[in-house]
């Protein structure tokens, strides 16, 4: 891998104590082209504008992805990703998807290593700290013909990150508009999945809302994720969560918290969820608990839900299970506990040392 280095830091320059998410970035980039049937060799630059042309395809059909991870300091100053491979191999099955060239294991994890490694002094110890990692890959190249490209750009740039939603989030079930449709691209992490969803966000947002559920597209009876994140909720003792129908993303925090619950003797179940159960259950007091999981927002309890006219409010206390949850997870992150799944790696100058 070919490092160009940066001549000075830009790190004096942010504020890492009041961090807007995903607005700051770190002094260097990964950036490795596809073309000929083949990868070129990765290279480590300084962050900054490159050139692409008007008729590059992404512009034009949006053939673009992305994946989204964390890279985390423990009190010694060691730097840690979680379950980077699963980011991989998710990545790849966006790609193949989207008709895009899967991405060798060495490009993705060697450019996160050194990233990382060359930019650890922008991540902040401390349980609410992070850098923000996001792979992505677009369709380059020159034409505005409608089919696949075949020139691509992969990419990684890095994020000092604190906490995603300040405040409470309150969220509104969705019936009108709708995030991925069955045969579509809902289980990828496809660009234009986000760039849809923005104007009915948007919509919700003005009427006081943090975020959408979303419901399935065909009859908007059953509940699928919102906005970032995967969702589950707390029914009794049992923790309930959609099955993946192709239309949901399959989060690798939610799998990892998965897993987590059920070592920590909490009953997990996978199964679809009809909005009607939910009100029903928010009705009757047995649901205390909704939450959404995710590598950005990593447990987010929601406190209030609206359906139609009527509005729910949820409280949690110290025991309720979403902060027990996110606890567990990010001292598993940070280094503060045992790693019994073998899902921490530790950041090496380069991959193969890792």
């Amino acid at each position: 891998m070919k490092v160009t280095p940066i001549k000075q830091s830009r790190l004096d320059s942010v504020d890492l104590n009041n961090l807007v998410f995903g607005t700051a970035f770190t002094d260097h980039m990964v950036a490795c082209h596809y073309r000929n049937g083949a990868w070129e060799e990765p290279v480590i630059m300084p962050y900054g504008p490159f050139e692409i042309m008007p008729g590059a395809p992404v512009f034009h059909y949006g053939q673009a992805i992305f994946e989204g991870m964390k890279a985390y300091k423990d009190e010694h100053g060691d730097c840690f990703l979680f379950r980077p491979l699963e980011n991989w191999k998710r990545m790849n099955q966006s790609a193949v998807r989207l008709a895009m060239p899967e991405i060798p294991e060495h490009v993705f994890m060697d450019g996160l290593h050194r990233l990382v490694s060359m930019d650890s002094a922008w991540i902040q110890s401390g349980m609410d700290n992070s850098l923000y990692l996001r792979p992505f890959m677009f369709a380059n190249g020159e034409f505005i013909s409608a089919k696949e490209a075949s020139d691509f750009t992969f990419m990684i740039v890095a994020s000092p990150a604190s906490a995603y939603y300040k405040g409470d989030i309150k969220v509104k079930v969705e019936e009108e508009y709708s995030r991925a449709a069955k045969g579509g691209t809902g289980a990828a992490k496809a660009a234009g999945n986000y760039a849809g969803s923005f104007y009915p966000t948007k919509l919700a947002q003005e009427q006081g809302f943090t975020q959408l559920l979303w419901t399935d597209a065909a009859t908007h009876s059953f509940l699928e994720e919102s906005g970032t994140m995967n969702i589950m909720m707390r029914v009794g003792d049992k923790l309930i969560t959609p099955k993946l129908t192709g239309t949901i993303l399959e989060g690798i925090t939610r799998n990892s918290v998965i897993k987590i619950a059920r070592d920590h003797d909490i009953e997990v179940d996978v199964r679809p969820i009809k909005v009607k159960e939910l009100i029903e259950r928010l009705k009757d007091g047995s649901l205390t608990e909704l939450f959404g999981v995710g590598t950005a927002v990593t447990v987010s309890p929601i406190t209030e839900v609206a359906f139609r006219e009527e509005r729910f409010s949820i409280s949690y206390s110290e025991e309720s299970w979403a902060p027990r949850l996110k606890n567990w997870l990010l001292k598993l992150q940070h280094n503060l506990s045992e790693d019994p799944y073998g899902w921490r790696v530790k950041v090496q100058p380069s991959y193969e040392n890792a």
